[in-house]
């Protein structure tokens, strides 16, 4: 694997992470004040994927509620990139 193709792995396991974070501050509804710019950081690197999505695919109403589908799409995407380009032991620290 070549330098380039390494790093490319490498940021799509970044995006993942910060993914999952934009998920877990999602569900603080008041944010303290020390985490406003980790949180503005968070979303301004989802943001531009996210957004598109939102408005392609429409939330899937329960009850009262609505499940935002967009950061699974965009989780089984970044998956799917790394499975085809980063080999298949992407995601198994283990192996």
């Amino acid at each position: 694997m070549n330098l380039i193709h390494q790093v490319f792995c490498l940021l799509l396991d970044i995006y993942f992470v910060i993914l999952l974070v934009r998920i877990i501050l999602s569900w603080v509804p008041a944010l303290p004040e020390p985490l406003l710019p980790v949180a503005r950081f968070v979303r301004g690197m989802t943001d531009p994927l996210l957004l598109p999505l939102r408005g392609t695919i429409p939330p899937v109403r329960i009850g009262m509620m609505a499940l935002d589908l967009s950061p699974i799409i965009l989780f089984i995407a970044i998956r799917i990139l790394q499975g085809l380009l980063c080999g298949p032991e992407v995601g198994r620290p283990w192996s």
